[in-house]
């Protein structure tokens, strides 16, 4: 490595360490909303910055791994005995992919806040709490050990308990509290799986397991992957572990769902891939991933054609998508993993934008349900910022979305295996329903007119912020009649510009991910960085 390590380090912390400051000050300055946007929005920016960095250098240096307050057992502070911070092609794009998606959220909360920000709205908790959130989702892109990626989703979760219920609105407490027994007993497994691999390997560094796991006899090492994937299952809403998604996001608030929508599960799925690729390779499980992954496909589209209200009928697409992943990775090829790589990426710009817009719809309309919504196309910004990304998930050429389907339909044929073409077919019929419902939503909340709407004649009491409005009210005589602030509109434009990006830019994005999939293959890459020539 030809650069100054201290570069790789420092820029290695920062998105986990600015973001956990900045809650920190935020919470102090909580009378000082001005400042607490100031430090929020700066410290989700240089997190983007040093992420963006951090994504040039591990594609130009490769691997890097940094040990805070570490040792390596012979009393030097260098190996890999304490928290091990890991950097390579894949953790620095979901780095760079996810404080987008923070930074343009955080925005677009800001600029509702704003507008919404009146003594009853709990704007003061909400930035510290983002933050929290925000650091915890970082670390998990970087945790090297299994007991500091513990930790990391016990941060994201405690902060989406609190995003999750603000308000406190009836419906949220109670998606709340499904919510939070679901993230107890996933993480109770994890952490009964993260004993399990201490007392199997007698370390929980991602590295030295690796290593040790293959003196472990086959039955242990299964046993410890089928615990694993559950509670990382639950995490990334795989069937049949997904049930608890659509009865808890569609009630939080817009920015909210957005960024629940477009990153928690994602969590997920890069722990599966971590541990499908670095600490059991050799597909032993694969076939219940495939199976798994398609049950996931066809439930979760068939769970969205049955909704009346768009943000029910996104939360079902979005576990329908989680299943597109899990059979990149099933394949256990480096074309599936890249495949699920850049399927990752995309689906966290799309599904992210649609939740953002729906906050617009919420606002523009009075109301995210179909049996009220008509007329939207006499709005011709807000038709294009739903059309653009409704077709990119439906995987209409030339978008991401259908790039990212036909990497995957392509890795299921060169499998050749039964399996893998019954998945092909899953994924080609999910498209075309996805596209199918994406066309629903258009046809009924655009094209059609709000008179012809079974209650185009209600709409919610006023616009859906941080503190639900509760009741009813003449669509003609709402106070406000849903003028959509500017602080709201531009994230959402600038997710929807980051969308096409990524179908312009779908080659060399392919080519790094072609990269990160080999990384991910060749273990040996992470272990040599990591433990250098102590294994």
């Amino acid at each position: 490595m030809t650069i100054d390590t201290s570069w790789f380090a420092t820029l290695t912390i920062i998105p986990t360490l600015l973001p956990l400051a900045g809650a920190a000050l935020t919470l102090v300055m909580g009378r000082s909303p001005r400042i607490q946007r100031a430090v929020a929005v700066t410290a989700i920016g240089a997190a983007f910055v040093a992420s963006c960095l951090l994504l040039y250098l591990t594609d130009k240096y490769g691997t890097y791994a940094l040990h805070v307050g570490g040792w390596d057992g012979k009393g030097y502070t260098n190996g890999p005995l304490g928290i091990t911070l890991v950097a390579d092609q894949l953790s620095a794009l979901m780095l760079v992919v996810s404080t987008v998606v923070l930074l343009c959220v955080v925005l677009y909360a800001v600029g509702q806040g704003i507008r919404d920000g009146t003594t009853e709205q709990p704007v003061s908790i909400f930035l510290p709490t983002y933050l929290a959130l925000t650091a915890g989702v970082c670390n998990a892109f970087l945790a090297g050990d299994l007991f500091n990626l513990y930790v990391s989703f016990e941060v994201l979760l405690a902060a989406s308990f609190v995003l999750l219920t603000l308000g406190a609105s009836a419906d949220r407490v109670r998606a709340g509290v499904s919510y939070v027994l679901v993230s107890m007993v996933s993480s109770l497994i994890f952490l009964a799986g993260i004993g399990f691999a201490y007392a199997a390997t007698g370390t929980l560094n991602l590295a030295q397991m690796a290593v040790r796991l293959q003196d472990i006899p086959d039955g242990t090492k299964g046993a410890l992957y089928a615990v694993l994937l559950v509670a990382f299952g639950i995490k990334a809403a795989v069937f049949p572990l997904s049930t608890w998604l659509p009865d808890s996001y569609p009630t939080a608030p817009a920015p909210v769902t957005a960024v629940f929508a477009g990153l928690l599960t994602k969590v997920g799925v890069y722990a599966i891939i971590r541990a499908h690729t670095l600490l059991f390779p050799g597909g032993s499980m694969d076939t219940v991933l495939l199976v798994a992954g398609l049950l996931t496909m066809l439930v979760g589209i068939f769970g969205a054609i049955a909704q009346a209200d768009i943000k029910r009928l996104l939360s079902f697409t979005l576990v329908s998508h989680i299943g597109y992943m899990i059979f990149g990775i099933a394949l256990s090829s480096r074309f599936g993993l890249s495949g699920a790589i850049f399927y990752v990426a995309h689906h966290i710009l799309v599904q992210t934008t649609l939740f953002l817009v729906v906050g617009l719809i919420e606002r523009q309309a009075g109301s995210a349900s179909l049996r009220r919504l008509g007329g939207l196309a006499a709005s011709p910004l807000l038709a294009g910022l739903f059309l653009i990304p409704a077709l990119n998930l439906g995987g209409i050429p030339p978008f991401s979305g259908f790039i990212g389907k036909v990497a995957l339909i392509e890795a299921g044929t060169q499998d050749g295996s039964v399996l893998a073409w019954l998945l092909v077919a899953g994924s080609v019929v999910t498209s075309l329903l996805t596209l199918y419902v994406m066309a629903r939503v258009w046809t009924k909340a655009f094209w059609r007119p709000r008179a012809d709407a079974p209650e185009g004649d209600l709409a919610d009491t006023g616009p859906s912020a941080l503190v639900e409005e509760e009741g009813d009210i003449a669509f003609g005589d709402r106070a406000d009649v849903g003028r959509m602030p500017i602080g709201m509109v531009v994230p959402t434009m600038l997710m929807v510009v980051a969308g096409v990006a990524l179908t312009v830019w779908a080659g060399p994005i392919f080519d790094f991910t072609n990269n990160a999939a080999a990384e991910l293959t060749d273990s040996s890459l992470y272990l040599d960085a990591v433990l250098g020539g102590s294994r």
